[in-house]
């Protein structure tokens, strides 16, 4: 016999997985029709969906039952989610709206000024290094802890692939 929302609540408020996954095939269904209501592409109905019941099983200890199910706070945050996700949609497009209209790239993709390509030709670990503390922005120790290796390293990487970066760059100004 199935397990009512009520007994599995008190698993999930345990931290039982599995009787979330439950609650989920139990309830996704109607949420995510709820969801398309409200929402005018399906991707974010699912998105609305997921994230109410990340948000269900993160505040598991707070959530109120209505006689003995979770479906009318799901269905509450599925709302709010979708409210969310809906505005959001309408600043990123008015953005688009707002910038330059791009240039056409150049034929095939590539890079003109042969950054990306010089880059490409450094030895992977200072491939590594400056991807994560130059174009990502990373200080050197945070890099080093990611890359398994001493800080001191990170530096010596990165002053040498700056220095033959510079180099390539300086060679590939001079043939232009």
């Amino acid at each position: 016999m199935d397990e009512d929302d009520a007994g599995l609540w008190d698993r999930v408020r345990q931290g039982d997985e599995l009787a979330l996954a439950v609650l989920f095939d139990r309830h996704e269904g109607r949420l995510f029709r709820h969801a398309c209501r409200l929402l005018s592409h399906r991707e974010d109905a699912k998105d609305a969906v997921t994230v109410a019941f990340f948000e269900l099983w993160r505040k598991r200890a707070s959530v109120r039952l209505v006689e003995g199910s979770p479906l009318p706070w799901l269905l509450t945050t599925v709302a709010h989610c979708a409210r969310n996700l809906e505005r959001s949609s309408r600043r990123y497009r008015a953005l688009l709206d707002r910038a330059p209209a791009m240039q056409q790239a150049s034929p095939g993709g590539q890079d003109e000024s042969g950054v990306l390509s010089a880059l490409k030709r450094l030895p992977e670990r200072e491939q590594a290094v400056v991807v994560l503390s130059v174009l990502e922005g990373y200080a050197e120790r945070e890099v080093a802890p990611a890359l398994g290796i001493p800080a001191g390293t990170v530096k010596s990487r990165l002053a040498r692939a700056k220095a033959k970066l510079r180099d390539e760059l300086a060679l590939e100004g001079a043939r232009a």
